[in-house]
């Protein structure tokens, strides 16, 4: 069992991570070049800005919420599953990067870099649901990994939700660059709720709903062979 790691040193350094990325979000909220008097004007104009901030805020948020629930079922990790994960911090660490290139883009206001610019953005968010899906077919087919009370296929059935992604980041990719920027942007707005409400905050927050009670809550118990 020498290859095999209590996942708390993970979490803690998954964590870190997230909180700066996340932190570095902010250092692209700059004050607007105006004349005297003209601040208000130019705060208005900072919209664009103001909207990938907040997308990407949100979305880092987000995988923060599934990546802790995640790890709430995980008893142990060997060096695979350290490895999946590190492809999913790899990932989300590259969301600054095209949401400082919206940004900038949204200040010039040439509609073919503010293309690209949604175009790299949904390239980004399409790895990043590609590493979840690595990370949750690598949970499917070594259950040994997860606590006992987790039932054998969840991490199976978590799957569409990371192909899900890939497949409308990359629409939103391809409507931004052929249709207008404003499509891939409200694709990207949608995707952070839909995370956010299959998430394990979810199940929490559908248990406090009348009439819901424990529905949709208990996983199953197993027992393993050991």
């Amino acid at each position: 069992m020498a290859t095999r790691a209590d996942p708390s040193r993970a979490i803690a350094f998954s964590d870190a991570i997230i909180a700066i990325v996340i932190t570095l979000l902010v250092l692209d909220l700059r004050p607007p070049k105006t004349e005297p008097g003209g601040l208000l004007a130019g705060l208005l104009d900072e919209w664009p800005t103001y909207l990938a901030y907040a997308a990407s805020y949100v979305y880092l948020a987000v995988i923060w919420m599934n990546h802790k629930s995640a790890f709430t079922r995980i008893r142990e990790m060997d060096v695979g599953l350290q490895w999946m994960n590190l492809a999913i911090l790899a990932t989300l660490a590259l969301v600054p990067w095209p949401t400082a290139v919206i940004a900038e883009t949204a200040r010039t206001g040439n509609l073919a870099d503010e293309k690209a610019a949604v175009a790299l953005y949904a390239l980004i968010g399409a790895l990043l649901c590609l590493s979840w899906l690595f990370f949750f077919n690598y949970l499917a087919r070594h259950p040994e990994l997860t606590k006992e009370e987790v039932d054998d296929s969840y991490f199976a059935h978590e799957r569409p939700r990371a192909v899900i992604g890939v497949i409308l980041y990359l629409a939103a990719g391809i409507a931004g660059v052929l249709i207008h920027p404003l499509v891939a942007s409200a694709v990207f707005l949608f995707l952070p709720v839909f995370y956010a409400f299959t998430s394990h905050g979810h199940e929490h927050a559908a248990k406090m709903l009348p009439g819901r009670g424990d529905t949709g809550s208990t996983e199953t118990r197993r027992g393993r062979d050991r």
